[in-house]
């Protein structure tokens, strides 16, 4: 008998689709959450809602499925899902654990005894060594990839490519696997060059059935962290994908696994010989590519085997049929090197043309605290071209204003030759950054134009006299606007009123304009060509939206104090913080002599450590930075006094 009650053990957008399959099952939902996120999506969502100290709180996460009555704890992904220890306190708690036994995560959740465990039963492995520090620190074979032996999406790892790197590299991932997981153990692995990352889902019930979903090609990753995702692989023939398949099966029957995981692989490009990484046990962010090529949801699934339920289906009726992709849509700027953004979401807009898993809503706050995920937008195809199209319709029309996030940089991954092509590796997103995010950031001149058009229309002031209309006895004059983006100051002259008869000139060039107003839609036509736009305001700062691309505007006349053009640069010696983070590591101390591209400080945001180095050859005169200190982006982290020859 199914669940009458069941705690959702997470938060965002995996919360919320936990949450859809439960309301579909008539199963009651229960949300926690932090007292930061009490308004959050998955909050608003649910049945019931319990306030929490953190999400990695077992005994509070406890307490509050025994007192509203929950059978069962679904953990999601992330945080708890992977922690054998909350497995055992469920059970002690008489709750159900949607997920497998805490036998089956020890063995798979220790990368270097899962290695062995799956060795054992005949799965291929890649060759590699693990602690104690100095065996790590003695390993020749280059390249080589160090990750924490606890964990996973990607946290941590570090790709070493020569005995000099090592030390540091294997510092910084040992450092980090602490703060993510708690556990520093490391290990490490022969580097596959042009390697896939090709992933297996399985499924197993307490019955001794055990059967496989196919696969996900996973191999679009920055930073060792996956883009986009899709099933089926373009690589995989059918004998392949059978033999990879009955290896995943063999893996999990190794352990006694129960519910649904995920086996993944490292296939090499050239050859397709396939090695077994690591296990994932628990429900994968890209599960949704499987749902929708099989037509199964893994979740009600999860929920039946966890009730003791057998699977209601055999190896031989599993069918796939057509083609999905995913993309993660993050909270992060491409063209600063993807480190994480932040701020409230001032409008949103998600297509309905797709399956969209977000955790998003309007007003909400995206902060520092959380993985920097914020939603995934899922397109079905008959094919795998007619599903990358659907991808990028549905991402021209999601909108996020307010936070800077990577949609930009999604649409022209998923339309890359490459991409379409299918001739992927874990390594070309870097190969091809340099065509997927334009080294000139500035925003386009129709958009500059556009967001002058609606500045020169804002009232600035009581007076009526203050309409920017640039009326004179003589004729109507140009008013100068200089507006300032994340890529700089641009000065965009307007005459006129642009709901009525405009001009916009730029460069030089003077070309008829008019906007037209719809709630929060714009047409703007400047000259014959009518772009429309989504446009919201906070305070000084306006943001336009078109086409999945996001542009913030702060306005400025000339002459106005208040301009920034001017702000502090790379040259004056002014250390700032990258992301809005925390401070882990401090590295000089004042009164110190540094030279340019020298480490002074390592800032940590959403678990990821970006390290911050000197402008130029100085002396250390100030130094605000102190471990463990939160910062926001662009707060003065330390300056750098260069010393008079």
């Amino acid at each position: 008998m199914l669940f009458d009650r069941v705690l959702i053990a997470n938060r965002g957008e995996i919360a919320v689709r936990i949450a859809r399959t439960l309301r579909a099952l008539g199963v009651e939902s229960v949300a926690v959450h932090t007292p930061s996120d009490a308004g959050a999506r998955h909050v608003r969502d649910a049945d019931l809602a319990v306030q929490i100290p953190g999400y990695l709180d077992i005994e509070a996460v406890v307490a509050a499925a025994l007192e509203t009555g929950a059978q069962a704890v679904h953990p999601g992904y992330g945080f708890l899902a992977e922690n054998a220890a909350f497995a055992r306190r469920c059970a002690q708690a008489g709750l159900v654990f949607a997920g497998p036994p805490p036998e089956a995560i020890d063995a798979m959740g220790d990368k270097i005894r899962a290695k062995a465990t799956v060795s054992a039963a005949g799965v291929p492995v890649v060759p590699g060594g693990a602690e104690p520090a100095d065996a790590l620190e003695e390993w020749r074979d280059f390249p080589a990839l160090i990750k924490p032996s606890a964990g996973g999406g990607g946290k941590g790892m570090m790709l070493v490519r020569s005995a000099a790197e090592l030390p540091d590299a294997l510092e910084s991932a040992r450092r980090t696997a602490r703060a993510a997981f708690g556990d520093g153990t490391l290990l490490i692995e022969r580097y596959v060059e042009s390697p896939r990352h090709i992933e297996i889902q399985v499924l197993a019930d307490g019955h001794g059935n055990v059967v496989h979903l196919g696969e996900r090609e996973c191999s679009l990753q920055r930073r060792h962290q996956k883009i986009v995702e899709e099933a089926p692989s373009p690589f995989l023939t059918p004998e392949t994908r059978a033999a990879m398949g009955a290896a995943a099966v063999e893996a999990a029957r190794a352990v006694g696994y129960v519910g649904a995981g995920t086996v993944e692989f490292i296939v090499d490009g050239s050859t397709g010989a396939y090695h077994f990484m690591e296990m994932n046990t628990r429900l994968q962010v890209e599960h949704p590519v499987t749902e929708l090529v099989t037509g199964l949801d893994l979740v009600e699934l999860q929920l039946r085997v966890a009730a003791g339920e057998p699977l209601p289906f055999t190896q031989d009726d599993v069918r796939l049929d057509g083609h999905a992709v995913e993309a993660r849509v993050y909270a992060e700027d491409p063209a600063r090197g993807f480190l994480p953004t932040g701020g409230r979401v001032l409008l949103l807009r998600e297509p309905g043309s797709v399956r969209v898993d977000s955790g998003l809503v309007e007003g909400g706050v995206v902060g520092s605290e959380f993985d920097p995920m914020l939603s995934k937008v899922v397109a079905w195809g008959p094919d795998r071209a007619a599903a990358l199209r659907a991808l990028d319709r549905a991402l021209a029309r999601t909108a996020v204003l307010g936070v800077v996030t990577n949609i930009p940089f999604l649409r022209a991954l998923v339309t890359h030759p490459a991409v379409a092509a299918g001739e992927l590796d874990t390594g070309l997103v870097e190969r091809v950054l340099p065509e997927l995010v334009p080294a000139d950031a500035a925003p386009p001149d129709d958009v500059l134009a556009a967001a002058a058009l609606v500045v020169h229309t804002l009232p600035q002031g009581d007076d009526p006299w203050q309409v920017t209309d640039g009326w004179r006895v003589g004729g109507r004059a140009w008013t100068t606007w200089r507006l300032e983006s994340r890529a700089g100051v641009h000065a965009v002259e307007v005459r006129g009123l642009p709901e009525e008869s405009a001009e916009v000139r730029l460069d030089g060039q003077a070309v008829p304009a008019h906007v037209r107003r719809d709630g929060s839609g714009l047409a703007v036509t400047l000259a014959d060509r009518t772009q429309h736009y989504l446009h919201v305001r906070q305070g000084d700062t306006l943001w336009l939206g078109r086409d999945g691309e996001a542009w913030s505007f702060t306005r400025h006349l000339i002459g106005d104090p208040g301009d920034r053009a001017g702000a502090a640069g790379a040259g004056d010696g002014v250390v700032r913080s990258p992301m809005p983070g925390t401070v882990m590591v401090v590295k000089a101390q004042v009164g110190d002599r540094v030279n340019a591209g020298q480490p002074l400080v390592v800032v940590e945001a959403m678990k990821m450590e970006h390290t911050v180095t000197a402008p130029c050859d100085g002396v250390l005169s100030e130094l605000p930075a102190q471990p463990g200190r939160p910062v926001d982006m662009d707060a003065v982290l330390a300056v750098v006094t260069a010393e008079e020859m």
